[in-house]
């Protein structure tokens, strides 16, 4: 039996890496004989939104104060637990700085993989000209330098590769969340998205474009799941707009694959994501998707025009013009659906978990 523990912020929240490591983690632990450890900072006691094998084990160090404190009791937490645990391998979740440093924080006490949920674009927003500018490049090369002593820098898209200047980089994609029996009917005259309330997600630009399908079929409703961010002001943007009589923000909710169920249409406006495991996720229920092309993630998942329908980033008309189509033509949203959910096969759990397997295995075995 494999020792594996991975290490990363918190598992306790709504987000996308955590439901992936809840899917991969527990089918592991449950399916392939891992025993596979959890290291947090910070969760103390909080409870898990999503569901873990009870097989798992868990371990939490606690950080705080100011920086040099953060990181001695950062490093002393983590080298104690895995000379504990005393792992054949470390995986390592955490997009930040630290989480690229962690061979040099700790030392290689076994193979070491760091997996890389995000675009390295969250790092560049707004002006990059000037100091910024300066500052974003020398975290890049931060990273880089960083990545280069993992075993292997894993991404989730063939557009995240040429992010990183590296030689140990692999692909591999996000298992899928479920593939139930029932699917939509795509009849409900609603549209979906779902994701945090945040820049990247875009979804000022949602609502920019959801003025215009609004016009043209007022009896339509766009439903936004995701933690709610007082600051974005899109309900404000919303009033602006004249659209907030048809668009609904809700907190995230553990039953959203009955969300996806009873909608007809997925749109994603995000400016950047990692993957895009939600387009999967609708896909599974045979809900045709609309997306930006945004880095990266959508272009892997999307066939334009046969399970999907991808837009160039930030055309606003664009993302409306493709409701549009889906929303007028329900023969066209069935079939596209149709193909969509067909095409998820491609990222069953068993068959990213079979990937994971080899990889981990491979790497132990050149460290034996």
């Amino acid at each position: 039996m494999r020792k594996l523990v991975y290490i990363t912020n918190q598992v306790c929240g709504p987000g996308g890496l955590e439901r992936v490591l809840s899917i991969k983690a527990s089918f592991l632990a449950e399916n392939l004989d891992y025993e596979v450890h959890i290291l947090t900072l910070n969760q103390e006691d909080d409870s898990l939104f999503y569901d873990f094998s009870t097989k798992i084990k868990y371990h939490n160090i606690s950080v705080g104060g100011n920086p040099i404190s953060y990181f001695l009791s950062y490093r002393k937490g983590i080298k104690s637990i895995l000379s504990k645990i005393k792992p054949d391998v470390v995986s390592v979740c955490d997009d930040g700085i630290k989480g690229l440093l962690l061979p040099l924080l700790v030392g290689k006490q076994c193979p070491m993989v760091y997996e890389r949920h995000v675009s390295k674009n969250i790092e560049a927003k707004g002006d990059q000209s000037g100091i910024r500018g300066m500052i974003t490049k020398i975290k890049f090369k931060l990273m880089d330098f960083g990545g280069s002593f993992y075993d292997k820098f894993i991404v989730l898209t063939n557009g995240n590769l040429n992010e990183w200047k590296l030689k140990n980089t692999m692909v591999i994609p996000n298992p899928l969340s479920f593939f139930p029996d029932a699917q939509s009917t795509v009849e409900n005259k609603k549209v979906l998205a779902v994701g945090k309330q945040s820049f990247q997600k875009g979804y000022d630009r949602l609502l920019q474009s959801w003025k215009t399908v609004q016009k043209k079929n007022p009896d339509w409703q766009l439903d936004i799941y995701g933690t709610i961010n007082e600051s974005e002001g899109l309900d404000q943007l919303a009033k602006e707009l004249g659209v907030s009589e048809t668009v609904n923000f809700y907190a995230p909710v553990k039953n959203i694959a009955e969300k996806y169920k009873e909608a007809s249409i997925y749109v994603m406006s995000s400016r950047y994501e990692g993957f895009g495991m939600v387009l999967t996720e609708a896909m599974a229920f045979g809900v045709p998707c609309v997306s930006f092309d945004c880095p990266f993630g959508p272009s892997d998942i999307i066939s334009d025009q046969e399970n999907g329908i991808l837009v160039k980033n930030d055309d606003i008309q664009g993302l409306a013009d493709g409701m549009i189509a889906l929303i007028s033509d329900e023969e066209k949203r069935k079939a596209m659906g149709q193909n969509a959910r067909e095409s998820v096969a491609y990222y069953f759990p068993e068959r990213i978990a079979s990937i994971w397997d080899d990889l981990f295995k491979s790497i132990t075995k050149q460290a034996s």
